[in-house]
């Protein structure tokens, strides 16, 4: 692909997947600033990342993998510089103005718990929330499809065993 077939396929994939990057952000940086400042670092590293681009496999797959791989090193930099908790109201989990209060309240609970897991089982679990499947998950974290399996379930099963003991 020469360079303006390059620059044009970039200015799609970046208008078609924005969301993508936004939610990813969201998730891993806890104030507008920073997050703004992981976009712009994933749109630079998906533009380095391009070349290595292969159109037999799914887009999506490789735009998360980029995407994810980005998000972590940048949480992991700056959350050793400060400690904070990330909210994670403002991703996938939304809620609208017609919700009750008592549905808010598990949304805000979920949201801390996600919040107290490890990189990977963020990651995990914030795909598994875009309805990905184990497979499409699997590769874009570069883990086996058991592992994914598995690690689900557990993540799962510590969220209920969290929202039993609140309750």
């Amino acid at each position: 692909m020469n360079k303006v077939a390059n620059s044009q396929f970039f200015d799609d994939l970046i208008a078609k997947h924005q969301g993508i990057l936004w939610k990813v952000a969201r998730t891993y940086c806890s104030n507008e600033i920073d997050r703004q400042d992981l976009v712009q670092e994933m749109m630079l590293q998906l533009w380095k990342a391009l070349p290595s681009y292969q159109p037999a496999f799914a887009l999506s797959t490789w735009l998360y993998r980029v995407v994810l791989n980005v998000a972590i090193s940048f949480y992991r930099k700056n959350s050793s510089q400060k400690n904070n908790s990330l909210p994670l109201h403002e991703t996938m989990l939304i809620s609208t103005e017609n919700e009750g209060a008592a549905q808010e309240a598990n949304l805000n609970l979920l949201e801390q718990f996600i919040n107290e897991l490890n990189d990977l089982d963020k990651a995990l679990i914030l795909l598994y929330l875009e309805d990905k499947s184990h497979a499409e998950i699997a590769s874009i974290l570069g883990i086996s499809l058991t592992n994914v399996a598995t690690k689900i379930s557990r993540i799962k099963e510590r969220l209920r065993k969290k929202f039993k003991n609140i309750t």
